[in-house]
């Protein structure tokens, strides 16, 4: 079974595309982790991968607040940026309990910051600029089983 899938994403179109292919392979659940340093296109996937679930209103990293909740026709979305989190506990007093929930997709940036607190992702998503072409290589990894679907969902054909 294929744990990994690697994707290049040339430009901010493709970024939009892929979000929306990767909305739908992930369902209304799972613990998502994304990595990647500053301006790596983080937020800009999440934000594609909203917009495939029908959210029309500004989407914003959630730097200052920690985290966004979103209510779409596929189910809650936590979005969690953990960049300024100076410690996990705090966590406990943004309402983060849900994370992890069987009826809650959580996309968590900055998952390091959070370690001991958060459980463990079912995918990682890590993004890395491409200096040759200014796009993105982004790399998708399981961690459980339901991560492993995901990726099965989303390698090309002539992988399967």
């Amino acid at each position: 079974m294929i744990s990994a899938v690697e994707v290049e994403l040339p430009d901010a179109a493709a970024t939009v595309v892929y979000g929306a292919t990767l909305s739908r392979a992930l369902g209304n659940s799972g613990v998502v982790y994304l990595s990647g340093t500053l301006g790596a296109g983080k937020t800009a996937l999440v934000r594609a991968l909203l917009r495939a679930r029908g959210v029309t209103g500004t989407v914003r990293s959630p730097t200052y607040t920690l985290l966004e909740c979103y209510e779409t026709a596929a189910g809650r979305v936590l979005h969690l940026d953990l960049y300024r989190l100076a410690d996990p506990e705090e966590l406990a007093f943004i309402g983060a309990e849900e994370i992890g929930a069987s009826d809650v997709l959580s996309l968590i940036e900055w998952p390091q910051r959070g370690a001991g607190f958060l459980p463990a992702p079912d995918l990682e998503l890590h993004l890395a600029v491409c200096a040759a072409t200014s796009g993105r290589r982004l790399t998708v990894t399981a961690h459980t089983g339901r991560g492993q679907a995901v990726v099965a969902a989303l390698a090309p054909d002539d992988t399967r």
